[in-house]
């Protein structure tokens, strides 16, 4: 879940969005062909990344908020159209960002991100960057800070935590009501009747879904709903219908897999020789002398803040998404402190947005992930296994400790039962993905009869673009070829920078 909370914001650096430069007028682009299509209400424009000018379409339909409402207000659904290049009558090919809560056109716009693979995805039909309803331009529902203040300097508790957050998550409830949001309407479900009214605005007799982590979620309850009106699915990632609160269990077992891959780099074997001991060690002493660290003001003088386990879990929890990007600086991070290095943790709390005390919401990601929520099956194990884990419940919070907060918004059981489908569908694994799990994506997509597996070793919880080698899988599930490879191998970063 993505909120603006006491552990809503990765340690290390963000990816430096640029907008899409759009625009309607008189800049050289290449030339359309006659068999571009304008459906209705939307404009063409300009869409500019890194340089490179492409044409596009902004569109947008409006759908309920909430359909089970015959009094819903409606709401926006935004996206950008890259018309086809090669195959003009394929299915529109739609791209379901992550979270919940990612914006697909923000996606589409980051410099050398996933813009390469999104034109190369033209080849089969038009190209669908979405804003699902909630997020990027689609957001109608404002943003909501809570009175629910952590004070920074006091002893904490997952006990403490979920008091303040379900405190915080009613008065949100309370506060969206008031400005008109149906909260209720932020379902999974709601968002794949979505993807069915943007087929018919496509006038389009199937589609094909391609996303990764919450948008693999969103594809596969689009498989258990409306398998009829599918033609592929491409996901990365998979997360699982019963799958929004991960197994602690499971996280262990992945730093198991970590510590193989640090192994294989001498110097990196040498400073970590045992990375689950260091944690734990770490964790012990926070819990025994917590760290107070004093956080400059600019006007005022410095607050005293109390660094303590539970902070260092949910850091630990943000970082471990992608070996190449978050871990070797989680890795540096317990290192420094079994060693009595705290100099750059004001650094850090300011950068983690951990000083902020009051707890907010959006009322997307905050819903979406209440809704799906978790089997009381599931939830005992969880709570069971987070009590001996590394990062206990750090890696899902607030989940599973807002489950059932708001009346009549859980989708129940029956949606958590996992997709049967046979549409032919593509499943992406990293095998160091620290979020979603090689056992749980298996479990995930148990019931797909035509599923194709290509496992990315060394890979983490965002694999596409990683390697060019990727993209040519994709491309050839696309083009119904046999795949020539159901394993990819990508460099191990150096662990120790």
């Amino acid at each position: 879940m993505l909120n603006r909370s006491v552990f809503s914001i990765v340690i290390s650096a963000a990816l430096t969005i640029s907008l899409p430069v759009m625009a309607s007028g008189n800049e050289q682009v290449p030339a359309k062909q006659d068999t571009t299509h304008v459906y209705s209400g939307e404009t063409e424009v300009v869409f500019e990344n890194d340089g490179q000018k492409v044409q596009a379409f902004e569109g947008s339909i409006e759908v309920p908020e909430n359909r089970n409402n015959p009094d819903s207000r409606l709401v926006p659904v935004h996206y950008l159209r890259f018309p086809a290049t090669g195959n003009q009558a394929g299915s529109p090919v739609i791209y379901l960002a992550g979270g919940p809560g990612g914006s697909g056109i923000s996606t589409v716009a980051y410099p050398g991100f996933r813009f390469p693979l999104f034109m190369a995805m033209r080849e089969f039909g038009d190209v669908i960057a979405l804003d699902q309803r909630g997020t990027g331009k689609s957001k109608s529902a404002p943003g909501c800070t809570s009175k629910q203040s952590i004070p920074p300097n006091i002893p904490l508790s997952e006990t403490l935590l979920t008091q303040h957050y379900r405190l915080a998550a009613a008065e949100c409830v309370d506060f969206w009501t008031s400005k008109g949001v149906d909260v209720l309407g932020y379902t999974t479900v709601e968002s794949v009747r979505d993807l069915d009214q943007l087929r018919q605005h496509f006038g389009a007799e199937k589609i094909t879904l391609w996303g990764i982590s919450y948008g693999s979620h969103l594809a596969l309850a689009s498989l258990k709903m409306m398998p009829e009106k599918i033609d592929k699915v491409i996901i990365a990632s998979a997360e699982g219908l019963d799958q929004t609160v991960k197994l602690p269990a499971r996280t262990d077992a992945y730093f198991e897999r970590l510590q193989s891959a640090i192994n294989e780099q001498a110097k990196a074997a040498s400073s970590y020789p045992d990375i689950k001991a260091l944690m734990s060690r770490v964790h012990q002493r926070l819990d025994e002398n917590p760290i107070r660290v004093m956080m400059p003001q600019d006007d005022a003088e410095p607050i005293e803040f109390l660094f303590q386990r539970i902070h260092m879990q949910g850091l630990a929890a943000r970082m471990i998404a992608d070996p190449h990007r978050g871990v070797p600086k989680m890795l540096e991070l317990y290192a420094a402190l079994d060693q009595d290095i705290t100099e750059m943790l004001p650094m850090i709390i300011e950068r983690a947005g951990l000083n902020n005390p009051y707890v907010s919401f959006d009322v997307m990601s905050f819903a979406m992930d209440v809704a799906s929520g978790i089997t009381e099956r599931r939830r005992l194990l969880v709570e069971q296994q987070s009590k001996h884990s590394l990062l206990g419940n750090l890696l899902n919070f607030p989940m599973p400790q807002l489950n059932r907060v708001v009346d009549g918004l859980d989708l129940g059981d029956k949606f958590r039962q996992y997709p049967h489908s046979d549409v032919p569908t593509l499943l992406l694994t990293g095998t160091l993905d620290g979020r979603t799990y090689i056992k749980s994506q298996q479990e995930a997509t148990r019931g797909l009869t035509n599923l194709k597996q290509v496992v990315v070793k060394n890979g983490g919880h965002n694999v596409f673009m990683l390697t060019p080698e990727i993209t040519t899988v994709i491309q050839e599930f696309m083009r119904d070829k046999a795949l020539e490879t159901t394993e990819i191998e990508f460099q191990l970063p150096d662990f120790v920078q």
